[in-house]
């Protein structure tokens, strides 16, 4: 089921309701990134004002998250001795059968397969596990009223849209629509709907022609189980014979259990699907259905009209039923992208519940900002459109602009200017768009708006270091290389900017210097295709559109959204030990955290997951505590700084690192100081993205994109981006770590968009007046001959389907044009189709479909399957 928007507080404002002092605990599930551990902040500052009782479980990948679902969710199951509750999950389980995954399963027709646990979920990734959108349904109102041949009615929910009249509470799963659902997904919807509704009929392919991966969604959504071939990691020969024709190898991901899971719109067979012949409905509602229709009198005025035979209406059904499967088929197939973040659909709810306030707007604006810095766009994970407007503005496209301007509204709401303070703004230099150091007073907690240039931690490093580490600037200006190193100084010198001034701390740099700034960038960046590298100046029509967000802790500190997106990340990444002393972190040594472990041989990765669960808290503390945030500054620069240092080593030796494959280019990370590091798959998505955009910025220069940078009209004009695979050994499992990153691509059209739905539903009700004058014609020729020729139906069924395939080509057409302009990524569905085709063992544990873990011995054929697959979309 899913949630409209406008119904985002309809679940809270029940459990606030309902809740007494013996409920269970909310359990909340965490994924381990920096939008969702803000989100988390958001859910329980509401929850702790409310006196809910609520556990916070943290999760790492698939495996994690069935052994939670083992411990913990099912445990709350009334057949279990628990009184039910609520699961909360927070970037967890958008993509797969979140039911089947806990073991919410139906294990006995009578059986309710919750309980009573009713699931939440909030994600940003996509595309979304159909299942959990239109199914997940609780028990109906009376079972004793179900019978077998009764189609299953839940209150309130309908075609597996939430209205007000639902009562939540009985169990469930639960979908928070962020808007793409309910205006974008109509189609999917009525196709899902549609096979659920449908009886379970045979597909012999002697009708019509079949596709037997078409079926497999039927089957999937009629509640078969889908037989699966498992891959171990102990051999080869466990399930290698072959697969029967129900598989739907591009949907099934696999966890770190050897447990499949599927993220197909499979459901538990469900109560009242089954139907006999007067249940089946054909397109005009009439559910006569005998397989000897009489023939009305001749005599009749006026005469009824003719019911089909029981082989037309088969044929009907089947043909309706492949047209439902390809849509489903499609939605899956175009690759994985994201939409709106945790965190703001979380600040949404406070908003409508009435508790916003500067703490809860800084973790939605920490948790959005966060996106870019892991490439997270609306073709997936790749590199990002990079607008005119600089900032951070290329991320989400017209989308993303929008949460980011409601951001900007709300900080001037909650943060309104002090009209006796214009002196020492004057004097700050904020006024000429100086960006914020310092607070305006010891108990300032203020959030402003900043012009943030796109450097790294520039508050807390020297100007030329954090333009040096800065991944926009090191692919645009080379910096791998000398020639790079010294273009940056020249660009300083332009500037006015001497050698001395910019080495030394920004916060201490002179103040003359920093109020021309902005100015200097905005004069001198075009000159070398840095268009984005600073916001525009502040107009009427464009308002301060690509401001950053900057706030202060009084004296003690002051911070930019990305600044404090990067420190979670390095600490969720790295650890707060990772970094043992200043020395090691000049010398490019790095502990990890795991010195006491580094004889261990971790190979199912359970001890490598709960190290990285164990420093979620140290970040979720960090997000509230400015001394801990402060003091975990060294472990982020070192993390850029090794970014810095292997992607420099990579592109220097570009010709014997960098492979230039069919699909995708591709490095592999064997050896050096930081390999360690990388075994991560957050921090090598970051060094994928880092060495990607560098590479694409390279492609775009040989193709005459502009010179160096390329600036905006690399990404408008559509150019298409080479995808990036990055590997990397972790020698201490004895497996490689892949990542897949997109190839970027235009930003989305959405009035295009738009005016495509338009025609596509004139064109649907202009074929539907066809459609109807058609049979009516028909059904007139049948009564004239008086007698039923199922030849003449064959023929008329044959010219109807023709007809109907013609004026679906425009359609067609529309839909490859609006999928090859997503450019999404398809690295997961590509991993999956490569798993089922050769005998590499793979692991696919993290939420992330892009990356996957790949044997060290299977590596190479791995890798040869995957550049014969399409990856990007």
């Amino acid at each position: 089921m899913f949630l409209p928007r406008n119904l985002i507080s309809h679940l809270y404002l029940h459990l606030l309701r309902t809740h007494h002092p013996a409920s269970s605990s909310v359990l909340i599930l965490v994924a381990l990134e920096p939008d969702a551990l803000c989100a988390c902040r958001i859910l329980t500052a509401l929850l702790k004002r409310d006196y809910i009782p609520h556990n916070i479980q943290p999760v790492s990948g698939y495996g994690d998250l069935a052994r939670v679902g083992q411990t913990q969710v099912q445990p709350m199951r009334i057949q279990q001795g628990g009184s039910g509750g609520t699961v909360v999950c927070l970037g967890v389980g958008g993509l797969v059968d979140l039911g089947a995954v806990l073991g919410l399963e139906v294990t006995d027709e009578k059986e309710d397969p919750f309980g009573g646990v009713e699931v939440w979920i909030i994600d940003a990734r996509r595309p979304w596990n159909l299942g959990n959108v239109f199914g997940g349904k609780p028990p109906y109102e009376s079972l004793g009223e179900i019978n077998g041949n009764a189609r299953s009615r839940t209150s309130g929910v309908e075609n597996g849209r939430i209205d007000q009249t639902y009562r939540a509470g009985r169990g469930g799963i639960v979908v928070y629509d962020d808007g793409d659902i309910a205006e974008e997904m109509v189609t999917e919807q009525e196709a899902y709907c549609g096979l659920l509704q449908m009886p379970d009929i045979e597909d012999e392919g002697n009708d019509i022609d079949s596709s037997g991966t078409e079926s497999d969604v039927s089957d999937s959504v009629n509640g078969g189980r889908v037989s699966k071939k498992r891959k171990s990691w102990s051999g080869r020969d466990e399930g290698d014979g072959d697969g029967s024709d129900d598989e739907r190898p591009r949907q099934t991901r696999r966890s770190n259990s050897n447990e499949s899971i599927s993220s197909s719109p499979t459901r538990p067979p469900r109560r009242g699907l089954l139907s006999t012949s007067n249940d089946i409905t054909d397109r005009r509602g009439s559910s006569d259905t005998s397989p000897s229709p009489s023939l009305s009198s001749p005599h009749s005025s006026p005469p009824p009209p003719k019911q089909p035979n029981a082989r037309r209406l088969r044929r009907r059904l089947l043909k309706m039923r492949r047209k439902h499967e390809a849509v489903l088929h499609r939605y899956y197939s175009k690759g994985a992208f994201y939409s709106e973040p945790v965190s703001s659909i979380l600040y949404s709810l406070a908003g409508e519940l009435g508790r916003e306030d500067n703490n809860l707007l800084w973790h939605s604006i920490v948790g959005v900002s966060s996106l870019e810095l892991y490439g997270r766009s609306m073709t997936g994970v790749g590199i990002s459109s990079v607008l005119d407007s600089g900032g951070s503005a290329g991320w989400g496209g017209e989308r993303g602009e929008r949460i980011r301007q409601v951001l900007r509204d709300e900080v001037r709401r909650l943060n309104p200017p002090d009209p006796n303070d214009t002196k020492g703004e004057a004097a700050r230099g904020e006024s000429s768009g100086v960006i914020p150091t310092t607070a305006r007073s010891p108990t300032d907690t203020s959030i402003r708006l900043s012009p943030e240039p796109r450097f790294l931690l520039i508050r807390h490093w020297s100007l030329y270091e954090s333009m040096l580490h800065s991944p926009y600037l090191a692919a645009r200006l080379h910096l791998w290389n000398d020639a790079g190193v010294k273009r940056l100084r020249k660009f300083l010198a332009k500037m006015g900017v001497s050698l001395v001034q910019c080495r030394q701390s920004y916060t201490h740099m002179d103040m003359d210097l920093k109020r021309d700034l902005r100015r200097k960038l905005l004069e001198y960046a075009p000159q070398y295709g840095l268009d984005g590298l600073v916001p525009p100046p502040a107009s009427a029509g464009r308002g301060r559109e690509g401001w950053g967000f900057v706030r202060s802790w009084g004296w003690k500190a002051c911070l930019s959204a990305i600044d404090v997106g990067v420190i979670i990340g390095a600490i969720l990444e790295v650890g707060k030990s990772g970094v043992r002393s200043a020395a090691d972190t000049s010398n490019g040594s790095w502990d990890g955290g795991r010195t006491e472990n580094k004889e261990l041989v971790d190979e199912d990765g359970s001890q490598e997951s709960y190290e990285w669960v164990s420093r979620f808290f140290d970040a979720y503390d960090a997000l509230e505590n400015i001394e801990s945030l402060t003091a975990s500054l060294p472990t982020a620069q070192h993390l850029h700084r090794a970014i810095l240092r292997t992607g420099t080593s990579i592109l220097s030796k570009s010709a014997s690192s960098i492979r230039h494959l069919s699909a995708f280019r591709m490095a592999i990370v064997k050896d050096g100081p930081d390999v360690a590091l990388f075994t991560h798959p957050s921090t090598l998505t970051k060094l994928a993205l880092w060495v990607g955009e560098a590479l694409a910025e390279q492609g775009k220069e040989k193709r005459g994109g502009g010179g160096a940078g390329g600036g905006a009209e690399g990404w408008s004009d559509g150019a298409k981006m080479v995808p990036f695979v990055m590997a990397t050994l972790n020698e201490k499992r004895g497996v490689y770590v892949v990542v897949g990153t997109g190839g970027g691509g235009g930003v989305v059209d959405y009035v295009a968009r738009r005016e495509r739905k338009e025609r596509k539903a004139a064109r649907a009700k202009a074929r539907e007046t066809k459609r109807v004058a058609r049979e009516k014609k028909m059904w007139e020729k049948v009564e004239r001959r008086g007698d039923h020729d199922d030849e003449a139906d064959d023929d008329d069924a044959a010219e109807e389907e023709q007809e109907s395939e013609e004026d679906d080509d425009d359609d067609d057409d529309d839909d490859e044009i609006e999928e090859r302009g997503y450019g999404r990524n398809r690295f997961g569905n590509a991993f999956q189709e490569v798993v089922e085709e050769t005998n590499a063992r793979v692991r696919v544990d993290t939420f992330e479909h892009c990356v996957v873990e790949v044997k060290k011995e299977d590596i190479t054929g791995f890798l040869e399957s995957l550049s014969m697959k399409a990856v990007v979309g």
